[in-house]
């Protein structure tokens, strides 16, 4: 690391310690290369999330796994669990794996596994990279489509290759550089509601990264650069409750008719967690029967699901001595176990058995 002295600084750097070299994109992509099976895991996932969005395939995109990754041999467990039942229920759900890296700060906290890797505030960024490069390989290996939030504009540079569906955050949503980035990447992309549970900043959204934007961010050679868009035609509104939940019908049928009027495609995936569980994990599970009887209904704007989802029950904070840290269980948001994610899975499969039906 290079140390900032004070003789370097006189106006700017007044706040920077010091500073770290990275790799450049190129460097850890032929470490960790997208090849083979993985290719075409994304290839396919990037293409049947697409295929939703434009109603060429009924199926219901389900967005599921850990609020966050800190532990890569667990994430890789909980993929294997998850396969047998994405392949299982194929017919009636698309399951993507929900491998979110980074985490967004109200205030403070840990930053996820690409800023904090060894959880013990280091902050290795270098490794935290390589880390989550080599774990999105593993899981695209497995046959897994996977989903992320964005977060900045760099490191999406390492990563987004491999991935097939793309979230911005209720903290974000609202930021124009987060929509520039959207309008230029590969993947679909759905942006939430705001955290007071306004739909209008997620519409505004979606119709900016569907126009041509430029920004700055790094080519894989790790030059500095600015990039230009085309825009993506492939953005969705994404339900995630504010001051009070915003799932049930009277909800999205005011989200589907502001899309109309907006003259936006009437795509709505609902968040099953945060501020429609009412930040209790366990009511997911109400919010997921609610769903199915909206579909049940005939309602065709509903496209997709989310439910945070870890192999154990609830969640944990950092210990001191990070062997204390129980195995499984998330160090951020509170999940549902994996035998309860099974469980209610199948039900929801099942309950829109025959209002859905897989491409060809």
């Amino acid at each position: 690391m290079y140390e900032m002295k004070n003789t370097d600084k006189e106006v700017e750097n007044l706040h920077i310690t010091g500073y770290d070299a990275l790799p450049s994109p190129g460097q850890i992509k032929e470490e960790y290369k997208l090849e083979g099976k993985a290719l075409e895991t994304v290839k396919k996932g990037q293409r049947e999330v697409k295929d939703i969005l434009e109603r060429k395939d009924s199926r219901i995109i389900a967005i599921v796994g850990p609020c966050s990754i800190h532990n890569p041999i667990e994430a890789v467990e909980y993929a294997k669990l998850l396969k047998p039942l994405a392949d299982e229920l194929a017919n009636e759900l698309l399951i993507v794996m929900r491998v979110y890296f980074e985490k967004p700060r109200t205030s403070i906290g840990w930053d996820g596994l690409i800023y904090d890797p060894h959880l013990d505030g280091s902050h290795r960024i270098d490794q935290g990279i390589r880390i989550g490069r080599k774990l999105m390989v593993d899981i695209s290996k497995i046959g897994l489509p996977i989903g992320i939030e964005a977060l900045d504009l760099i490191s999406p540079q390492y990563l987004q290759d491999l991935v097939s569906w793309t979230a911005v955050g209720a903290r974000t949503t609202e930021s124009p550089t987060h929509r520039k980035l959207a309008s230029g990447i590969s993947s679909a992309v759905g942006f939430k509601n705001n955290i007071d549970g306004e739909i209008s900043v997620a519409i505004n959204a979606i119709r900016s990264a569907s126009a041509n934007h430029s920004f700055i961010s790094v080519t894989d050679e790790g030059s500095v650069a600015v990039f230009r868009t085309e825009g993506n035609p492939h953005c969705h509104v994404i339900l995630r409750g504010g001051r009070e939940p915003n799932y049930d019908e009277a909800s999205v049928t005011v989200c589907a008719e502001e899309l109309r009027k907006a003259g936006i495609v009437e795509n709505i995936m609902i968040d099953c967690s945060h501020g429609n569980s009412r930040k209790n994990h366990t009511r997911q599970l109400d919010v997921l029967k609610d769903i199915s009887k909206q579909l049940a209904a005939d309602n065709t704007s509903i496209i997709g699901v989310m439910l945070e989802s870890n192999i154990e029950e609830g969640n944990q904070p950092i210990p001191n001595n990070l062997d204390e840290i129980r195995p499984g269980v998330s160090v951020t948001d509170a999940c549902i176990s994996w035998e309860s994610t099974e469980a209610a899975l199948r039900l929801f499969a099942n309950s829109i058995q025959g209002k859905v039906s897989k491409s060809s």
